[in-house]
């Protein structure tokens, strides 16, 4: 192509020639999200994503790790993988090698994280439904290639509601799971998602919620009250749930999180972390994804810049901290 264009060069167009080669972000410059697929083969009765968006589509491996390495060229010190699924990565097309700098790799998850590792920022994983497959990354985290943090949206803790959800997974199975998660890497965040007040949620399955939130101990957690989405499978499901209830439940559920992230975070008070400035006197560590999670609070610091913090002072949510 060098050959061609040597002797025919593009002509000039005024529409993508003033496009810089990582694309134009809405995102500040030390941050980017990285989208590696489109769609989603689950049929959760809650959503709509499907009937909008279409079945999984991956991005070729080598046409995501491109634009990674483009972004970090730019200056972009972490990336955050997203997609619907990002688990399911590579699923629709049987896992195809494809080629990163010349090198055969799989178009599959394990292989994505690996690679991302070797980029020398921060990755970040987002919406990772837990297949059995997710336990090969969480080395990677324990090594330190990737940030020891997961997302994860397990939506409930009861077997009838996840039934109902069309969720895979039991409470049980999950407690394991993050067990041997915590086993293999201590210092993972996990952070997670419910809908409360779904169609023909009992007092007891709502209780039964809480008691997985007692358990699983999460770092991270959004709750949802239950709301009909136009279209959604769930909307024909008997016995709502009235909305007044819905909101104690919500209420409830995140009072009782607030109390365990509470804890999680004051037993960071002492220690000293890597944080990435987003301005002045406020920043994140490995387990602060923006603008869902806690910040970390200091004095100083440039955007984009890494910083050491030592925490001095902890609330339910955020970290407070000084310099070294």
């Amino acid at each position: 192509m060098k050959a061609v264009h040597a002797h025919l060069p593009k002509p000039h167009d005024p529409y993508v020639d003033l496009v810089p080669p990582q694309g134009i972000k809405l995102t500040p410059q030390h941050y980017a999200y990285l989208k590696i697929s489109e769609g989603c083969n689950h049929r959760c009765t809650f959503c709509i994503i499907p009937s909008m968006r279409g079945d999984l589509m991956s991005r070729p491996i080598g046409e995501v790790m491109q634009e990674a390495e483009n972004l970090v060229k730019a200056g972009v010190k972490e990336l955050l993988v997203v997609s619907q699924d990002t688990s399911a990565y590579g699923i629709d097309v049987k896992y195809r090698t494809g080629f990163v700098n010349g090198k055969p790799t799989k178009t599959r998850m394990t292989e994505l994280c690996k690679s991302l590792g070797e980029l020398g920022v921060w990755v970040r994983l987002h919406y990772v439904y837990p297949y059995p497959h997710v336990d090969e990354v969480i080395p990677f985290m324990a090594d330190g290639q990737i940030l020891p943090y997961l997302d994860v949206p397990f939506q409930h803790a009861s077997a009838r509601i996840l039934k109902l959800m069309k969720r895979p997974a039991s409470a049980e199975k999950v407690l394991e799971r993050i067990r041997a998660w915590r086993a293999v890497c201590p210092d993972i965040t996990i952070r997670s998602t419910f809908i409360v007040g779904f169609p023909g949620e009992t007092v007891v399955e709502f209780e039964e919620l809480l008691e997985f939130l007692e358990e699983a101990r999460l770092d991270r957690v959004g709750c949802f009250a239950y709301s009909p989405v136009e279209g959604a499978a769930a909307n024909a499901l008997p016995d709502s749930v009235p909305e007044e209830l819905k909101a104690e439940r919500r209420e409830r559920f995140m009072q009782a999180q607030e109390k365990i992230s509470a804890g999680r975070l004051k037993s960071k008070i002492g220690k000293t972390f890597q944080v990435l400035v987003d301005e002045p006197g406020l920043g994140r560590s490995s387990a602060d994804a923006p603008e869902i999670d806690g910040a970390v609070h200091f004095k100083g610091g440039k955007p984009g810049e890494f910083v050491k913090v030592s925490i001095d002072r902890a609330d339910a949510h955020d970290l407070y901290g000084s310099l070294q």
